[in-house]
């Protein structure tokens, strides 16, 4: 999952200085789960930053809350179009995905992020949650037994390990940051395959990743069904246009 955490409250407070009616926009995805932005958060900011507010810019400031399911569809941003009319500015608690896809259905409110947003990643005890994909477009998962090191690699090594790994851990941060390639030596061990640790990886194809500009994923099978779906919504106004029409001429 996307894992994100709140932003400084004097930062928030900054972003929304200019502005008098603000609503707090939180997403019950992701980031709820990582307690940065459900609905209990988006309560606690809205007290917060009240408070910091008239203690640090002595002012009042009138808060909207609102929590939607998830910020990564627009279908959902339709519900809030009656609080985005009453406010001068929205703070968003969602990923920076969800910032992003208020701007484009919302292009005259100031939208400002609550959040900072971090990677995919996984818990691995209650409160701690890790990196563990990067999104790279390309997954090499099948070849290093399940293991990525995009994202666990402190250097994104394809062919590692480096000269600074010591007893299984890295020299970036030997006390708390494992070698990823020592635990893929030892995965594809385990498992049988350790013939893939000598196998070469040629270099990595960036273009899949952030590096090649603004990804997309289209399936074709949804985008047609849509496109049949909105043909046949304009066929039955056609049709009914035509008959109200016949409707009026023949009372005339």
């Amino acid at each position: 999952m996307i894992v994100a955490e709140q932003k400084p409250m004097e930062e928030i407070a900054e972003m929304i200085k200019d502005f008098n009616k603000i609503l707090i926009l939180g997403c019950g995805g992701c980031v709820s789960v990582c307690l940065s932005g459900g609905e209990k958060e988006v309560g606690i900011m809205a007290s917060a930053l009240k408070m910091f507010v008239k203690n640090n810019q002595n002012r009042d400031i009138e808060i909207k809350e609102m929590t939607i399911s998830r910020q990564c569809d627009w279908e959902y941003f339709d519900m809030v179009k009656d609080a985005m009319a009453e406010v001068e500015a929205c703070v968003c608690i969602g990923c920076g995905a969800g910032v992003q896809g208020l701007v484009d259905v919302y292009p005259n409110v100031p939208i400002f992020p609550g959040l900072n947003t971090g990677g995919l990643a996984v818990g691995k005890v209650p409160g701690v949650w890790e990196e563990r994909c990067a999104g790279c477009g390309n997954c090499i998962l099948h070849l290093t037994g399940g293991l990525c090191p995009i994202a666990r690699c402190s250097k994104h090594i394809l062919n590692g390990p480096c000269g600074g790994s010591e007893k299984g851990m890295c020299e970036v941060d030997p006390k708390t940051i494992e070698c990823v390639w020592h635990l893929i030596y030892e995965r594809l061990k385990s498992i049988g395959k350790l013939d893939n640790i000598y196998k070469i990886m040629p270099m990595k194809d960036w273009s899949t990743s952030s590096d090649g500009g603004v990804r997309h994923l289209t399936r074709e099978d949804m985008a047609k069904l849509d496109a049949e779906e909105e043909h046949k919504k304009n066929v039955e106004l056609e049709k009914k246009a035509e008959e109200a029409e016949a409707a009026a001429k023949s009372q005339g």
